[in-house]
């Protein structure tokens, strides 16, 4: 896979972003969080979703102008924004920015967004907020969309509903970005389009059985996405995904009774400063003894040792910074496409 350097791409993004109709606040931070996704290995959530949102600015759908925010102040550490579908990476930086503020002072600060366009990648907000010493904490719901039944169930109700937190330790910082289904929208379209199978059966059929192979879930009826757990234990990932709904799209009073058309996203952000609790000294000597302890354990393949959520993305991240980006072919083909459609066509 050719490389590409993080300049180069945040030029071409932010010029792209711009020319559709961004701020340049806006068309920064969405394309840095972008390319981040893309530093951490996570293809599917991150440049490959420049062009969908370019078109969604173009057409109206989303809004590149952060002065559209409106936020209600609830207390010193809690507010609710209304997002008016302005590019999400915009709208949760924020969010964790007004939140880290608020745990500086009172330990925690949590901040609701309703009708924010889709967020990209959780894992791309968290490691500037533990490289503070802070606990970022991410978690998100699509009240547009319809993808994962309910355990026992096969007509989608939900979307995966991940949750992202970043944890600091000395030793190892834990970051981790998990949905509450077996795998995510994204790799069930990619598999699809690439008319591959997937790694395991992680579909439900309409009629309720098990599958590996994708167009189950493009099915007329709609097949769905299995909760966390699978069919054996999809009951703990059905309440996790719940859980987010609750703290997402109820929290915010936005969601699928309003039936939303279009992509969007209903979020949550927190940010807790261990500092003001038992102190950072405590809390780190705890979270290193837990690091340590989980990075010892005898691996059932001595070839493949223990590693904490987040590692591998964080050395990727390392890589690619010093050597430049590989993206996969299907990443450029949709970067190529948005740059066809700009003026930028010409100057390349």
């Amino acid at each position: 896979m050719k490389r590409y350097t993080k300049a180069w791409l945040e030029e071409v993004l932010v010029n792209l972003f711009m020319e559709a109709g961004a701020s340049r606040e806006v068309s920064e931070t969405t394309s840095n969080i972008l390319i981040e996704g893309d530093l951490l290995g996570h293809h599917t959530h991150g440049i490959k979703l420049a062009n969908g949102y370019l078109r969604d600015l173009k057409s109206g759908h989303a809004s590149g102008d952060h002065t559209a925010m409106t936020s209600k102040e609830i207390s010193s550490v809690a507010a609710l924004v209304d997002g008016h579908y302005i590019l999400g990476p915009y709208l949760v930086q924020k969010a964790l920015e007004r939140s880290a503020a608020a745990a500086r002072e009172s330990g925690i600060g949590i901040v609701s967004i309703k009708r924010s366009h889709h967020i990209a990648c959780l894992a791309s907000y968290l490691q500037p907020f533990v490289e503070q010493g802070l606990m970022p904490i991410i978690m998100t719901s699509d009240p547009a969309v319809k993808s994962v039944a309910p355990y026992g169930g096969v007509s989608p109700v939900y979307t995966p509903n991940p949750i992202a937190m970043g944890i600091p330790s000395r030793v190892q910082p834990i970051m981790m970005d998990v949905s509450m289904s077996t795998v995510t929208n994204g790799s069930v379209g990619k598999a699809h389009a690439e008319k591959t199978k997937m790694a395991h059966p992680v579909i439900l059929t309409n009629t309720g059985l098990a599958s590996d192979d994708p167009t189950d879930f493009f099915s007329d009826p709609q097949g769905s996405i299995l909760p966390l757990g699978g069919q054996e234990f999809g009951h703990k990932g059905f309440a996790m995904g719940l859980m987010v709904e609750a703290l997402t799209s109820a929290l915010g009073g936005f969601g699928r009774k309003d039936e939303p058309s279009g992509w969007g996203a209903s979020v949550t952000v927190m940010v807790i400063d261990p500092s003001l609790f038992a102190g950072t000294d405590a809390f780190l000597d705890e979270t290193d003894h837990l690091v340590n302890a989980c990075l010892s354990s005898t691996p059932v393949d001595p070839q493949r040792p223990v590693r904490m959520p987040g590692q591998a993305g964080l050395s990727r991240r390392k890589e690619y910074l010093e050597l430049g980006i590989p993206l996969p072919n299907d990443v450029v083909a949709e970067l190529q496409k948005a740059i066809d459609d700009s003026s930028l066509k010409n100057a390349k």
